[in-house]
């Protein structure tokens, strides 16, 4: 069946028990691009059966992180806690057609006794021989024994609602994590049993720490709300686990999210487990703070300014905009940028250990302050720190590095030139003046 003969429907499917974990969002994104690509449909499927583990801060938290990385869906979320008289309804089929016994209280499914292989659109063709009965020396257990589909207390298990719902939902792939591989021959039977043609499958690489190990709840970069919290904007997050995977036919790696589904192919999902490299992220996150206005930029980064006590006042965009092409995460906006706003800025020890070492920079400072104080066209004060230098027998270099720490307090940041217009004349000679009493 093409894509085009039957509308793309697709599905992310979390239970909420806890917070949007990157593998997640990776499956949900996996998922809404495909849909998206094709012109087709993209739901959400709540596996909120377990009532004992499920929680509303849980649901919360996935609703809220989709929202921040901007995957819609298109109809109202599908609830399994609500769906119980549908899967009485499909559970009675598979009574009339004789394909469930009852056994110590609980209803099991009578697989066919064949081979049955999963023809998956990553992994290949696996196959799974139900014929083979033999017992496993391990568990001492019988290989691929009759399922369980309805427990003694009257609830249905995971298998069973899972294919009733695609069914139900109209599903023509399911993308998911390639834990899930070996349940897939499962599910055909279910499909079959019920007469009904099966989705596409899809199973997807497993997300692996650096190490190799899988990445697990308390691993670094494991929360989507931790993205967010530590300075990441959402498109660049988008585009940082959809390259976990999946690779474009060219040698770019920075997408915008439309430019994702442009893109998106899942031929190009690679087989392997993907590595997540918290410094690639970041770096990523940077071309994406790059690609913003000055405008964006500074909007992007407010909410960090202000919860670091840090003034957001009239200048407050040119001063951020001034450290754009400085950071790679917006929290580190608010250290860069507060020297700007604080009168009494400290100086970093370690940084005016330095500038004292330099026995001139003292007396070049002073020299300095007086240039700067007599400049009658502010546009040239940072050519003035150059020709100061000269006219007083040293190098541009030797009273660039002062100038920036007695303007600042730190050793790195925004162009000295960007420091000097935000400024202005009279607090700029004031700091200098300030940093010629501190060497003294």
């Amino acid at each position: 069946m093409s894509h085009s003969e039957k509308s793309v429907r697709t599905r992310f499917a979390p239970s909420p028990t806890g917070y949007l974990h990157t593998g997640g969002a990776r499956t949900a994104l996996f998922n809404w691009l495909f849909a998206r690509k094709h012109g087709g449909k993209f739901f959400l499927r709540v596996e909120d059966t377990d009532e004992a583990r499920n929680t509303e801060e849980a649901r919360a938290a996935i609703f809220g992180g989709l929202e921040w990385l901007g995957m819609d869906f298109d109809e109202e979320p599908v609830y399994q806690s609500q769906r119980q008289a549908i899967y009485e309804k499909w559970f009675d089929k598979l009574v009339a057609a004789d394909r469930v016994y009852e056994d110590e209280g609980a209803w099991k499914f009578r697989f066919e006794r064949k081979a049955v292989t999963v023809h998956d659109l990553v992994c290949g063709d696996v196959t799974i021989d139900y014929n083979d009965q033999a017992v496993n020396p391990k568990t001492g257990k019988a290989n691929n024994p009759d399922m369980v589909v309805r427990r003694s207390d009257g609830t249905f298990v995971f298998h069973f609602v899972n294919v009733v719902d695609d069914i139900e939902m109209g599903m023509t792939h399911v993308i998911r994590g390639e834990d899930h591989l070996m349940n897939t021959p499962k599910h055909l039977q279910l499909f079959e049993a019920f007469g009904v043609e099966p989705p596409k499958f899809a199973h997807i690489p497993l997300i692996l720490n650096k190490d190799g190990s899988k990445m697990s709840k308390r691993d670094i970069g494991a929360r989507v709300d931790g993205y967010k919290e530590d300075g990441f904007i959402s498109d660049a997050v988008n585009n940082y686990i959809a390259l976990l995977g999946w690779s474009p036919k060219d040698d770019e790696e920075i997408f915008a999210l439309q430019e994702l589904v442009e893109k998106f192919d899942l031929s190009a999902v690679n087989r392997s487990g993907a590595k997540y490299d918290e410094k690639k992220c970041a770096w990523v996150n940077q071309q994406h703070l790059l690609k913003l206005s000055g405008q964006e930029f500074a909007t992007a980064a407010a909410p960090y300014v202000e919860a670091a006590g840090v003034p957001v006042d009239g200048s407050y965009e040119r001063i951020a905009a001034s450290v754009q092409e400085k950071v790679d995460l917006l929290t580190k906006v608010p250290k860069m940028i507060s020297f700007y706003t604080n009168a009494d800025y400290p100086f970093d020890t370690e940084v005016m250990e330095k500038v004292k070492n330099n026995a001139q920079a003292g007396e070049l400072l002073e020299k300095l302050a007086e240039a700067f104080s007599s400049l009658t066209d502010w546009s040239e004060a940072k050519g003035i720190i150059g020709a100061t230098a000269k006219e007083n027998g040293a190098k541009p270099g030797q009273l660039m590095f002062p100038t920036r720490v007695a303007l600042s307090g730190m050793g790195g940041g925004p162009d000295l030139g960007e420091i000097l217009e935000i400024l202005g004349q009279e607090e700029s000679v004031r700091r200098v003046r300030r940093a010629v009493s501190e060497l003294s």
